[in-house]
């Protein structure tokens, strides 16, 4: 095979609202489906969710035709026109995400706009993913793998091996600093401070020794996580995966907010979202509903890097969400862990039992160093 074309979209129900993405892969020659996602990516514009459509359907060309010259169709003229280069990217939001296509896309790829009802095949699997009817990954015409003598379920790696995930939280931004409501894609989405990169730098100079035993580097597709990533990809010897599911909790109308202003603006508001993990701050996600989406993140990370350790960029609630699912705590213990900027947290899976290797760990050059921290 030695075309293919990507028909990508995605769709938010509010702008800013729930997204979801479609990608499609398919035979440039027969026009076969080689390969289609839908998945939900919380509460993000139309915009990011067309990005998003895109990058998975780079992602897919990658792993699946890694050798053909690949035809993206949109029916987003601000992609199409972006990714061209005939448009400047001017929005905070869009440049990371740019950036992430544009190093998964070989060289010669070319970009098409279509009109909207020559795209519904990835329309429709958006609102599939949005309805939950859908999630993930589908592989069609693939041929079928050859017989191991001792095979082992999909995903799994093999026995006496683990799948270590390496946490990192993001470097400090502007909001870290005063103490404000900073939450996923559809938030105000600052950027890293010139001292968070340096905290994040100092990571990357603690992970350096043991960067051949890094299998993959993964986001969120937050502009401060990718900004993180960035610099751990460059000294680490990776480009950045991202993943949606690792997206920090959108905080509604609180966004930008210290907790200070929340409590003299919306009080009772305030005092029924720390009463229940079922209720969303400002109109963005519960504490519930970004458990389901992070999980589900952890479980894609899992099941492709089985095997492996993988460095996650990721924020405080996804953070402290895969943690006490590790432990099998209740949601309820995300309110009692402490969880510095730029901080490394570790854990393995042995099969699906998680081991606890290290908490909120910080490296020599960054604010606050716990000195009994040793690299695991």
């Amino acid at each position: 095979m030695t075309r293919v074309i990507i028909e990508a979209d995605g769709g938010s129900r509010g702008n800013p609202g729930p997204a979801a993405y479609g990608a499609v892969l398919k035979d440039a020659d027969t026009g076969a489906v080689i390969a289609e996602e839908g998945t939900t990516i919380g509460v993000a514009s139309n915009n990011v969710a067309e990005y998003s459509g895109l990058i998975a359907g780079l992602r897919l060309a990658r792993e699946l035709t890694p050798d053909a010259d690949i035809e993206v169709r949109m029916d987003s003229k601000l992609v199409v026109e972006q990714m061209s280069g005939r448009w400047k990217i001017k929005h905070p939001d869009m440049r990371p995400l740019a950036t992430v296509a544009t190093s998964l896309a070989p060289f010669g790829t070319t970009y098409t706009w279509v009109p909207r009802e020559q795209n519904k095949h990835a329309d429709r699997l958006a609102n599939e993913a949005l309805d939950g009817k859908r999630s993930g990954v589908t592989v069609a015409g693939a041929p079928a793998p050859a017989p191991a003598p001792t095979p082992e379920p999909r995903g799994w790696a093999p026995a006496g091996t683990s799948t270590t995930v390496v946490l990192v939280r993001h470097g400090v931004t502007a909001h870290t600093v005063e103490k404000r409501f900073s939450g996923g894609l559809a938030s105000a989405n600052p950027g890293l401070s010139d001292d968070g990169r340096d905290q994040v730098r100092a990571v990357g100079e603690w992970l350096r020794p043991i960067a051949e035993k890094i299998g993959a580097v993964v986001s969120s597709p937050v502009r401060r996580t990718l900004e993180s990533a960035e610099i751990l990809g460059a000294v680490l010897g990776h480009e950045v995966e991202v993943e949606p599911g690792f997206a920090e909790m959108e905080f509604g109308t609180w966004d930008g907010m210290t907790f200070a202003e929340v409590g003299e603006r919306h009080p009772e508001d305030l005092e029924a979202w720390l009463g229940s993990l079922d209720v969303a701050p400002g109109g963005g996600e519960s504490f519930r509903v970004v458990q389901k989406r992070v999980l589900a993140g952890l479980e894609r990370v899992l099941a492709e890097h089985a095997g492996r350790t993988v460095v996650v960029v990721s924020h405080v609630t996804p953070i402290k969400t895969i943690v006490a699912h590790a432990l099998d705590a209740p949601l309820e213990s995300v309110f009692r862990m402490e969880l510095s900027p730029a901080s490394i947290t570790v854990v393995s899976w042995y099969d699906d039992r998680p081991s606890m290797r290290m908490y909120n760990a910080l490296p020599p050059g960054n604010d606050v160093f716990s000195a009994g921290a040793t690299r695991w």
